[in-house]
């Protein structure tokens, strides 16, 4: 997830790496307020499960009535889709 990407980031440039994991716990952090500001995820088509994008990458959450819940972090040509996708 956030790891792996930061991670594969870090390999290239480690203020890359840095700039986007502030953004990605920054994003994060703003669900608190705004749990239902993304947008619905297309591929997945639920009302609930929505996603921001963090540069080239999409942090997917659910949203209930009580909390959100982080799903993923992953690069936003993944294939949502496909196999291997656990969410």
């Amino acid at each position: 997830m956030l790891d792996d990407a930061i991670s594969y980031v870090a390999q290239d440039s480690h203020p890359a790496a840095q700039r986007l994991l502030i953004q990605a716990l920054e994003a994060a952090s703003s669900l608190d307020v705004f749990g239902e500001r993304g947008r619905i995820v297309p591929e997945l088509n639920q009302p609930n499960v929505r996603q921001l994008l963090v540069q080239r990458y999409r942090l997917l959450y659910e949203v209930t009535q009580t909390e959100v819940h982080i799903l993923a972090f992953v690069h936003g040509a993944r294939d949502l889709t496909g196999p291997g996708f656990e969410g």
